[in-house]
């Protein structure tokens, strides 16, 4: 296995690399960088490797930057001293982020996550999954919002979201639909609430509606392989899923 290592502190570098081949002595580390720009220009003139290790902060910035500057087409295991990144790292190739100092149980955990997403002799699967990494470290980002504020005439007030049925997107405006049989305007598009909700409580399904599990009164098998939704205290019966999110749908009722 070809690894390369992207940091800029020459002990963690080699400290890294004395760790990784404790765990594995068949790795070969193909050469130890330390800034974005040298990362760029090796990227540009080699094959990528099996797997490379980034730290986040280089010399001359942020690693991310690598990303817009050039294609990585080899998997990621990110090292840092902060953990500020971590939803910003698995939306590029992660498959891991380890804070340092680099805990060599950790890190042997890394690597067997790392095997375990890639068969052996199989180049075309090098890039894993990474709508299904993203989902889930979603799922596990603690940081949604428990209530929204709304105006009502005069009135301000907050609706918590154990309150809301679904979101509704009509005529360039958002909509809270409640358990109190009222709907609230809010100052969010769709899709900035899609990115604030708790995702294993509410779940886009097409372009107009994020509904809340609690919402759903029927489910029915519609034409071209979507589904039909009956939702609670809502007028209209055809709440379509939207083929394409049918599949993401499923396994979301069956968390």
């Amino acid at each position: 296995m070809n690894i390369l290592i992207i940091e800029d502190e020459q002990l963690a570098a080699n400290r890294l690399e004395k760790i990784i081949q404790k765990l594995d002595r068949s790795v070969e580390v193909l050469q130890k960088i330390e800034s974005v720009e040298r990362a760029v220009q090796w990227f540009k003139h080699n094959s990528a490797p099996d797997l490379a290790f980034f730290d986040i902060q280089l010399a001359d910035g942020l690693s991310f930057e690598i990303f817009d500057k050039i294609e990585v087409k080899c998997p990621i295991i990110f090292t840092t001293a902060f953990d500020e990144y971590a939803l910003k790292a698995f939306k590029v190739n992660s498959i891991d982020y380890l804070l340092k100092p680099i805990d060599p149980e950790e890190l042997g955990k890394a690597m067997e996550k790392y095997k375990a997403l890639f068969a052996k002799n199989q180049p075309s699967q090098k890039v894993p999954n990474l709508h299904k990494l993203e989902k889930a470290l979603e799922m596990l980002n603690p940081n949604t919002k428990s209530r929204f504020v709304v105006k009502t005439g005069e009135r301000i007030q907050s609706i918590q979201v154990e309150q809301i049925l679904y979101f509704v997107s009509r005529e360039k405006a958002t909509f809270i639909y409640a358990k109190d049989d009222r709907k609230y305007l809010i100052d969010y598009s769709l899709e900035q609430v899609e990115k604030m909700v708790d995702k294993k409580r509410f779940f886009r399904i097409n372009r107009k509606y994020i509904i809340a599990i609690d919402a759903i009164q029927d489910i029915i098998s519609y034409s071209n392989s979507r589904l039909k939704l009956n939702l609670i205290d809502h007028e209209d019966n055809d709440i379509i899923v939207s083929r394409e999110k049918v599949s993401d749908f499923k396994l979301w009722l069956d968390q």
